[in-house]
């Protein structure tokens, strides 16, 4: 009997401990919409709204709901301030006849009065909305706002001007919008910012550029290359991820921040590297599914295919690649995400025709779903914040 009790005290000792090193869950936001609304990509994506969830699969609830009062809008959760307290939320809204051109022409027409984009900052605790990209308005279509690293009073953005898309800074309060290759007829995408807010990257006309936080002393990174894609710096600022390849054929390289030491790190065996968010054609083909850096940014996250399923993988600077997921044919994981504290991972799967989201703790492979959605319901874009 005493022995039972000793053991009975052992396990309660340590599940109290295990419940102790947990840590607290972390707000989640992401992206709700149906999936298989015929008629292609815009009677879908106008079903789109922002969520949030705790990364225990709690606490699930809409965010921004209240800007959606016309037909045709949709909100798309895009990320977080440093801090978690402000939620950073897009507004679109499409014209549908214009949204019928597009599926008759499969190409995009991004004119003004067919197509508004801007982003608002929610106050996560309140639901107060301020509508950033709105003030001292510079384009009808503003995505891809970040808050400036280690520069309190400044924001990026990425604006669609005259059919070319530019890198912006602004005032924490909209006004005082920069361009940053003003002048510049080439389209400008993948903006992002460096650790310590000095320096940015972009690609342009699918080619990797570094330059200064003002866009001044551009540099070209000469991969040999016709497609490169969505340069990110790691956690460091030493060095720069982005894919590089053919399109459709692409794969993980990085360089280092003054453009040497360039070199391809793994390889995605053949996957194309988007993601089909919706299951009726998609004349867009997807969305991006790009590599990420690790918090400690020793190493990086990044699908491949593997047989029949996309998996996701982790791949060191060194080139040492582990394979993380190991999936039934037809499975697909995207869009991988680590937690700040670098203990999880979050990232969209696609199981049994269903989008769902889950997050992976990195030690023991222990995996939570956070999303019910039933067949015809995906979630996507999904944010860590605090």
């Amino acid at each position: 009997m005493l022995n039972r009790i000793m053991l009975f005290l052992l396990v309660v000792l340590t599940v109290r401990e295990c419940v102790a090193d947990e840590p607290a869950p972390r707000w989640i936001g992401y992206t709700q919409m149906q999936t298989n609304l015929p008629g292609g990509r815009h009677p879908n994506v106008r079903t789109m709204r922002s969520m949030a969830v705790l990364s225990d699969g709690t606490s699930r609830r809409p965010v921004a709901a209240e800007l959606v009062t016309e037909p045709d809008t949709w909100t798309q959760f895009a990320g977080w301030s440093p801090d978690g307290g402000t939620a950073i939320v897009g507004l679109g809204w499409q014209n549908p006849e214009n949204a019928a051109w597009e599926e008759e022409h499969q190409t995009f027409r991004m004119t003004p009065g067919n197509w508004k984009l801007d982003t608002f900052l929610i106050d996560f605790a309140s639901g107060e909305a301020f509508n950033v990209t709105g003030v001292d308005r510079v384009s009808d279509y503003n995505s891809g706002v970040f808050y400036w690293p280690k520069d309190a009073d400044h924001l990026g953005f990425t604006a669609l001007i005259d059919g070319n898309s530019h890198p912006f800074k602004m005032d924490r309060d909209g006004r005082n919008k920069v361009d940053l290759t003003s002048g510049a007829d080439e389209f400008t995408y993948g903006f992002s910012s460096s650790p310590d807010g000095s320096r940015i990257a972009y690609h342009k006309n699918y080619q990797i550029y570094l330059a200064n936080s003002d866009g001044s002393d551009a540099v070209r990174i000469e991969t040999g290359q016709p497609f490169n894609f969505a340069p990110t710096w790691s956690p460091d600022g030493a060095w720069v991820l982005f894919v590089a390849g053919e399109h459709y054929n692409c794969h993980p390289h990085v360089v280092r921040a003054d453009g040497t030491g360039l070199r391809k790190l793994a390889d995605r065996g053949g996957y194309r590297g988007v993601t089909e968010f919706l299951d009726v054609p998609d004349f867009h083909g997807g969305s991006s599914d790009v590599p990420v850096w690790s918090n400690d940014g020793k190493s990086i996250y990044y699908d491949a295919l593997v047989g029949e399923a996309v998996e996701l993988h982790e791949v060191t600077l060194d080139g040492e690649v582990r394979q993380l997921t190991h999936s039934g044919a037809g499975s697909t994981h995207y869009h991988p995400s680590p937690s700040p504290d670098g203990a999880w991972l979050l990232y969209g799967s696609k199981r049994d025709g269903v989008r769902q989201l889950f997050v992976r703790r990195l030690s023991d492979g222990r995996e939570t779903q956070l999303t019910d959605n039933k067949l015809g319901e995906g979630s996507m874009w999904a944010h860590w914040g605090k």
